[in-house]
């Protein structure tokens, strides 16, 4: 955990927008049709064009560049050639990309086709969850002004948020103190400072809040089997709103 400014602010700005344009050219290529493999490659060949590593990319034995997640997949989906997106589909797209020492991670989650009503308002609600939460990563605020506003958000429109999995920091590291759940109570935890490099990543459930991790030690699914949405911008806390380096 440090505080980035100057040159490591330019940096991190850098690796922020590589990490945008990957995920713009996964969520355009996204179709009923294409394997989550060929989504993973398209990610992995803008990072490496653009003069960076893949930030997941063997991190902890992980095998690709991208995470792919289907449905009531919530995260860590390992992409494969034979899973193949169909029409309404929910499919969350997770990057990150390092250049010159630092990090930047971002997701998104896009859908494939026409999707149900239900579909949208969850997607609906994870982006919303994810602005409140970063817009309360302001500088004499504390971590839990950060989860209170994503859980509000998201229990008020009848969904759940996955209490096993947080966000964190991030600059030099992919994962750094502090994290940073998505859940909480407001005037609560760490004080945050300007300067603070974070990944505020809401996951949240159609269903309940429980998750279950695959035999493949990675993917991460709901325990109901209901659809999930995860959405995760790096911002930079700030004295008033954060400046958002994936957007």
């Amino acid at each position: 955990m440090g505080v980035i400014s100057g040159a490591d602010l330019a940096r991190m700005r850098e690796c922020g927008r590589i990490v945008r344009l990957a995920l713009d050219e996964m969520a355009a290529f996204i179709r009923p049709g294409v394997s989550t493999l060929e989504i993973e490659q398209v990610g992995r060949k803008v990072v490496e064009a653009e003069g960076a590593t893949p930030s997941f990319l063997g991190y902890n034995g992980y095998p690709a560049a991208a995470c792919i997640s289907i449905n009531n997949e919530v995260v860590h989906g390992i992409p494969s050639a034979g899973r193949f997106v169909m029409t309404g589909d929910l499919v969350s797209i997770d990057i990150g990309a390092c250049k010159e020492g630092f990090h930047a991670d971002a997701a998104d989650t896009v859908p494939a086709g026409p999707i149900s009503t239900a579909a949208r308002l969850l997607l609906d609600v994870v982006y919303e969850a994810r602005a409140k939460g970063i817009e309360a990563a302001r500088a004499g605020n504390r971590l839990g002004d950060i989860g209170a506003a994503v859980q509000e958000t998201v229990e008020s429109r009848g969904f759940s948020v996955v209490r096993s999995l947080v966000g964190h920091g991030i600059g030099h590291r992919l994962h750094e103190p502090p994290q940073v759940p998505n859940y909480g109570r407001s005037g609560r935890g760490m004080k945050l400072t300007r300067g603070l490099a974070l990944a505020i990543e809401p996951m949240i459930n159609a269903g309940g809040f429980g998750v279950l991790t695959l035999r493949d030690n990675w993917t991460v699914v709901t325990e109901d089997e209901s659809l999930s949405a995860h959405a995760e911008h790096t911002v930079v806390v700030g004295d008033g709103s954060p400046v958002i380096l994936t957007a």
